[in-house]
């Protein structure tokens, strides 16, 4: 209630970057202080039994984790403990630093609890990050998650040894780490959905030995299931351990937002209610491929108890929430803990 009737209609008067900006420097502070952590999981935390189970040789204290994408350059995952996550995903992180894409780069769109971004993977860089989080003292699992970095000048065999630089430093500091394959806020506008840069990226990358972390792959929600096929195939084939689906969508159908509007924010991936649908569809998808084999990360639209429930009902055995954040706040996680347990 202190988020929707104080915070919000402050924070819905700024710019959608600065706002979240303000939320990140909050928890920040937060996570460096255990007065603050205190005091934040003794106001939004409050622990469910039952919700507890082990995935690929990690257990969660319950399924809801920080999607990546709020917290880049891990500043805040003793925060998100604190506020009751299960677990918590950082990034996405890039062998280079990058400033991202010109602002405004951030947009809300209220009519239809949703977001649009073109951020472009703006982060301090994986040394950087990577080295803050090996001082990281967690009791929660954590995942770190990896993309190319935005320089299209980065391509071919430089594009898959850039990977390869983050996988391998995040080995040491993640409980698990998830394949970005489907960002579409890069400067060249291409991702590593293709068939063969999947199998090449993968080659690389080995994610099925013995001494290598859980590794899971994200999807677009902008897929059918042919191809989906062929890519969990592929992903099989090189033992990833699990997916998570799905990552925000490019395409703006039946959008309850103005044309007018939508043409003056233009280009970005559209997360939050609108791709809510889709996204279920596609962890359905998944865990009939997979038949329920492999773990299903369900993200996309989670802003409420019973989106978790039908992503969990379509075969996700976590779930992940940012944008639903943005719109409900963090008692956010208690309404969905009560609803599963």
């Amino acid at each position: 209630m202190i988020y929707k009737k104080l915070l919000k209609p402050l924070l819905f008067k700024t710019d959608a970057e600065k706002a979240h900006e303000w939320a990140l420097s909050m928890a920040s502070k937060t996570n460096n202080s255990p007065l603050l952590q205190t005091l934040a999981s003794s106001i939004y935390n409050e622990p469910r039994i039952g919700l507890e189970q082990e995935l690929f040789g990690l257990t969660f204290p319950n399924p809801i984790g920080l999607a990546a994408g709020f917290d880049k350059n891990g500043t805040t995952p003793k925060a998100m403990q604190a506020l009751g996550f299960g677990f918590v995903e950082v990034g996405s992180i890039t062998a280079k630093p990058s400033e991202g894409n010109p602002r405004p780069r951030a947009f809300r769109i209220p009519r239809d609890h949703s977001l649009i971004n073109r951020m472009g993977l703006n982060n301090e860089g994986t040394d950087v990050i990577t080295n803050r989080l090996s001082s990281l003292d967690l009791e929660i699992p954590l995942g770190v998650n990896i993309a190319k970095t935005n320089d299209a000048s980065i391509h071919g065999d430089a594009a898959l040894r850039d990977y390869l630089y983050s996988y391998e430093k995040a080995q040491s500091v993640a409980d698990y780490i998830t394949i970005n394959i489907s960002c579409p806020n890069t400067g060249e506008g291409k991702t590593f959905e293709d068939p063969s840069a999947l199998r090449d990226l993968l080659a690389i990358l080995q994610p099925g030995n013995e001494e290598r972390k859980p590794s899971l792959v994200k999807f677009t929600v902008d897929i059918d299931r042919k191809n989906l096929e062929n890519l969990v195939r592929i992903c099989e084939d090189f033992g990833v351990a699990g997916y998570v689906a799905t990552n925000t969508s490019s395409v703006r159908d039946d959008l309850k937002t103005e044309q007018a509007v939508l043409n003056k924010i233009g280009n970005g991936g559209l997360s939050g209610r609108a791709i809510q649908q889709r996204s279920t569809e596609v962890v359905k998808w998944l865990a009939e491929i997979t038949e329920r084999k492999k773990p299903v990360i369900g993200v996309g639209g989670i802003d409420s108890a019973q989106a978790a429930v039908d992503k969990i009902k379509a075969g996700a055995s976590l779930i992940q929430i940012y944008t639903g954040l943005v719109y409900e706040g963090p008692g956010l996680l208690n309404k969905i803990k009560k609803s599963l347990a």
